[in-house]
This record gives structure tokens, sequence and C-alpha cells, in this order.
């Protein structure tokens, strides 16, 4: 997703929004020099031509190593001339694969713009690519000379042009890194924590409980909307229709279903808006946040009371807390589609990182017993099955403008990771 506020905003003195090919042609016009952020392109990429170096590849993973920019193919860097690019030679995928190929670690959130003059007589293509929480990013490649010694470089923008990081940039960059992602684990589980500690206080009788978070990478765009009580209802009744067409019928509805009976009434708490059926008794206990940042914490009930009476009829479990695999399943589906649906409420234009565990709320000495349905309706409990006493937290990415395949892939890879620490294949 394309940033909302780049050099061009700045420059022209416009609110935040969507690039536009008028705003690429006045920057143009008034000569609005290259920079740290903004690199004029005469030519379209164009692939190697000696042995496998990309000039394409580097110029992004520049950019994403300083503090993010845009590439504009069409404009002439000498004179800011707009000539254009014929659109019809223009190839997304083949760029993209380019970069896939030739940087390390792996770029997300790079977005390809192709701009049209409103005659259509000229065109032009933008290459937007935010400052990357994953920086340094390296480039491999080889030159003519040297076609099977592959080398790696880590470019930068430093003002106009493009270097090369020195050691000591390259030790800094790696400790920013560090930083920042030991920064978003802390966040994460100290908000993870926060839930646990709410949910538990409130919980009545021994239970295992699925908590998640999924945050953004990155802040806000200047652009997204105020979350208010009607936006964050419209958040989850979107949220439900849309794990409904994705999954159709399931063996075991999600929290979002539970959450049905409290979506039109969100409480307010700490910048975020509260949905919770705890209060309301009878029903499977759910409990969800939706930060106003874009952060989404999910928490529902394991071990819900009618699970025992339909494995044990009415007498009480004794040898563990139930952990029913495709209810956890659904709490992992149902976070990726609330989560996605919040990111395109507020427009955000990053990742998000997902951490998920199942937690008991009774003594640690009690085990979490994992129980499968085979046939609708007959639940068992696997022989071969482990019975740990604790859950590994797991974490994967979820990309929001990936598309409903690549939002069941990231859910589906969290789901497997909770299930193998039970010895189990989902």
């Amino acid at each position: 997703m394309a940033r909302s506020w780049t050099r061009l905003h700045e420059h022209l003195g416009v609110p935040p929004g969507p690039l536009t090919f008028d705003m690429v042609a006045k920057a143009a016009a008034d000569q609005l020099a290259e920079s740290d952020d903004l690199d004029w392109k005469e030519h379209l990429p164009q692939p190697p031509r000696e042995g496998r170096w990309n000039e394409l590849a580097k110029d992004v993973a520049a950019m994403a190593n300083t503090r993010g920019g845009l590439i504009i193919f069409g404009v002439r860097d000498t004179t800011c001339e707009l000539v254009g690019i014929d659109p019809g030679e223009v190839n997304i995928e083949q760029y993209a694969q380019w970069i896939r190929n030739h940087v390390q670690p792996y770029l997300s959130g790079l977005t390809f713009i192709l701009l049209h003059s409103p005659d259509g007589a000229r065109s032009v293509l933008v290459v937007d690519a935010p400052a990357s929480p994953m920086a340094p990013h390296l480039v491999y490649g080889t030159t003519a000379r040297d076609k099977d010694q592959q080398a790696a470089v880590a470019p930068y923008r430093d003002r106009d042009h493009t270097a090369w990081m020195a050691e000591h940039q390259l030790e800094r960059a790696y400790r920013d890194r560090f930083t920042r992602a030991a920064h978003a684990e802390n966040e994460l589980h100290h908000l993870l924590t926060h839930a646990q500690d709410t949910v538990i206080a409130q919980q009545q009788g021994p239970a295992a409980w699925f908590f998640a978070i999924a945050r953004p990478e990155r802040p806000l765009p200047r652009t997204a909307p105020r979350l208010t009580r009607p936006g964050a209802s419209i958040v989850v009744t979107e949220a439900r229709a849309r794990a409904d067409q994705m999954f159709g019928s399931r063996t075991a509805p999600g929290p979002l279903a539970a959450l049905q009976i409290v979506t039109n009434n969100p409480r307010p708490g700490l910048r975020r808006w509260v949905l919770s059926t705890m209060p309301q008794g009878g029903g499977r206990e759910t409990y969800a946040e939706l930060h106003h940042e874009g952060t989404v914490v999910l928490a529902a009930n394991l071990s819900w009371q009618s699970l025992r009476n339909n494995l044990r009829g009415d007498e009480p479990v004794p040898f563990g807390l139930l952990v029913h695999q495709d209810y956890a399943g659904a709490c992992c589906r149902d976070l990726g589609v609330l989560a996605s649906e919040l990111a395109r409420y507020l427009r955000l234009d990053s990742n998000l990182l997902l951490k998920a565990t199942i937690t008991a709320t009774a003594s640690k000495s009690t085990p979490l017993v994992p129980v499968v349905m085979h046939h609708p309706g007959f639940l068992d409990i696997p022989a071969d099955a482990r019975r740990p006493h604790t859950i590994q937290p797991v974490t994967t990415t979820l990309l929001p403008t990936g598309g409903d395949h690549t939002l069941q892939e990231s859910t589906q890879e969290a789901f497997a990771d909770l299930m193998n620490q039970f010895g189990l294949e989902p």
C-alpha cells in the first residue's frame, strides 16, 4: 500500500493522500531536486546487462535502508523534464521478481504505481519504497568479470545519490534493527500480558484460553480516519461477513460469531474499543480489543462448558483443561480477518506482527488436553497427543494487502505452530 505523505506532498503543500500524475508533473515543472527520498529516472528499469547486477534492486534497497522514498520513472534527472514512459513496456511482475531475487532480507511494503495524464498522452511509473524495519537490506549480484563470485553490498541514499555502507554503518544498522525488533517484541508482550490479566481476573473457573495480538510494524499514515464506536462496529461486522465468505460452514464457529451480541456496543478503553461477552454469561466467553493505532487483541475460552458436556456427559473432566483444536483454528483465522479489516478501515500501509498462545487459568501443574473432531458432533482426545502444561507463543506476519489466500496461509501457519506443540498436525 502506497504511503500517503511523501516528498511531493511536502513540496506541493497538498494534504496527505494518494499520488497523482498532476502532482508528479507539478513537482517536475518546479524542478524539485533529487534528495535522499526522491530519485528521478528517465528510463524504465532494465534487465541486468553485465553479469547479474540489478540497478533497480540497488535503488529500492537504498531507499528502504535510509528513510524510504520515491523512485519516479519518466522524468529526466538532469533537467527534471517530464518525458514519460511507454506504459506498454511496464512489467511490474518482472520488477518485483528482480527485487526478490537480488535483495535480502525480503523487502515488504513495496508499491508500484502507474500514473497517466488526464488525456492519456503521458505516463510515469512510481516505485514507493517505505523505510524498512528489517534494514539493512543487502543487494546480491555478480559482475561480468566475476560471474562465479557473488558479492553483497548495503546501499543507502546520501542526499541525491546512492552510496555503500561502510563497516561501522552496517554495525549501526544491524544494531538499530535488533533494537526495533526488541521494542516491538516488548510491546507485543506488554499488550498480550495486559489482556491475559484482564481476562483471567474475570474468569470464574479453570479454563484454557486462546490469546493473540496483531500489531502494525509502522505507525498509521496521516490520512487514517479516527476509529469511532460506529467504526469499530463496522470493522467487526465486515470481518464476520468476510470470515463467513472465506471459510464457509466451519465445524466450529469462531469468536467473531460469539462477539455478535456485543458488536453494536463496543465499550471505550485506553485508546481502544473493547468488546467482551464475559459479563453476558451463558455463552462462549470472548474478548477483543480494537486499538486506535491498528492493533487487535483477541481472546477466547477454549474449554467452554458445552465442550466438556459433549465429551463426557455431565461429569467434569478431571485430567486437564480441554483445548478444542477446531476452535483454536477458528480463533487464528478470525484474528487474521479482524486485523486485516481494521487495517483496511484505517488505511494501514504496514505489515502486522501476529503473536498467539494458549494459556491455562488454573495451576501450571494442570495439563492442556487437545480435543479433535473426527466427524461433526464426535469429539475425541487423540491417544498419541501430548498434554503440555505450557504453550510457547508463536509468531507470524500478516500482509493486509496480500489478499485472502495470503491471509489464510499466515493464520494457518500460526495455527499449525500451536497444534504442533500438542503433537498434532492440523
